[in-house]
């Protein structure tokens, strides 16, 4: 008895979406592609300055840089055409700039925050205003880029840093309800220092493992189910596959700056207090006096708004607003909606602030 047609079309159907699904799962899409230049390097660290699409005229005068954090591939940033943070901003007029940190090696495994926030940044910022012209500018740090750019801010306040942008920022730790980062690191429960002895640099394995086992269901069913649900919408479809080649780049997170993650800022609070010491001197948070915007993720479980919404009332900062917006930790900055309502306000409030 030979098949009838329907149950043809259904079984070519299916083939197609295993094709598909699989191709998508299997392979990287290319993220990443707004035309930039390399204008600076120290170590695995580099700086790159985004083409300009707008007359030198017609640009703000004050340059902005981007820091990510250091865990993961700054490349969420500029994810793929038409969804790209970076091409918006720079099609806005900005002198666009972003510090990539690199993959650390084992050699890498004693660097510590202040590090990234004391040796690296400076020179970073150096470099922005020489090619610049500028001696103020801008900086916009995203997760622990945040810890870094706002320990930046209280140790360099006469630097030139005009606004200081601070993006689902994981700085108070008071607050220990809820299943997070800070209550899974608990001294009782881990032990940092076994985990950094055995591998140097704490693994990007275990780190994303962690942040998906926050919410198990979601990242291990319900993300493929998505996509399975709509393999027939190509656009659907091209997100999916660039969000994933971003989730799945893993690097390593230095041993050093690790160990300081848990112990000084999840265990003992230490920034958020004005306890932290970095080379001898006090991190007091009161010291920042640039214009401060604090975007919150209302729907953030790897960093919960109460860990971003306290720096307000601790900086100097006489110009400060706090955003809160619908979403997670990622999808604010790189989800659907973000072209239309974060992006849009980080702008708004930068463009009357970079003349």
């Amino acid at each position: 008895m030979e098949p009838d047609v329907a149950s043809l079309n259904a079984f070519v159907d299916l083939e197609q979406r295993l094709q598909t699904f699989t191709r998508v799962l299997t392979t990287k899409a290319p993220i990443a592609q707004t035309s930039k230049e390399l204008v600076w390097a120290l170590n695995k660290a580099k700086l790159y300055r985004y083409t300009p699409v707008v007359p030198a005229k017609d640009r703000y005068p004050i340059p902005l840089l981007l820091i990510f954090a250091i865990m993961n591939r700054p490349s969420i940033l500029d994810l793929r055409p038409g969804h790209s943070f970076v091409e918006f901003m720079v099609g806005c007029g900005y002198d666009l700039y972003l510090l990539d940190w690199g993959a650390p090696g084992f050699e890498d495994r004693h660097m510590n925050l202040d590090d990234y926030a004391l040796e690296y940044l400076p020179r970073a910022v150096r470099k922005v205003k020489a090619i610049s012209g500028s001696r103020e500018f801008s900086m916009l740090g995203w997760c622990i880029g945040a810890i870094l750019t706002t320990i930046y801010a209280a140790m360099r306040p006469d630097d030139g840093l005009r606004n200081l942008l601070l993006l689902t920022a994981p700085l108070d730790f008071s607050n220990r309800n809820g299943i997070t980062f800070a209550r899974w690191t608990d001294e009782k429960y881990f032990n940092v220092d076994t985990i950094l002895d055995a591998f140097g640099n704490m693994p990007g394995e275990m780190i994303d493992y962690g942040a998906k086992a926050l919410k198990p269901v979601e990242n291990y069913i319900s993300n493929y189910c998505k996509l399975w649900d709509n393999l027939d919408d190509p656009e659907a479809v091209e997100a999916w596959h660039a969000m994933n080649t971003w989730v799945t780049d893993i690097i390593p997170m230095a041993g050093g700056a690790y160990r300081e993650l848990i112990v000084e800022l999840y265990r003992h609070n230490r920034l958020m207090k004005n306890e932290l010491v970095v080379r001898g001197e006090r991190v007091d948070l009161r010291r920042i006096r640039a214009s401060l915007l604090t975007v919150i993720a209302a729907g953030d479980h790897i960093t919960p708004p109460c860990q971003s919404e306290a720096i307000l009332g601790k900086v100097g900062s006489r110009d400060k607003e706090l955003y809160r917006i619908p979403g997670g930790h990622i999808g604010i900055m790189a989800g659907s909606a973000a072209p239309r309502t974060t992006w849009p306000h980080i702008e708004q409030w930068l463009s009357a602030r970079s003349r």
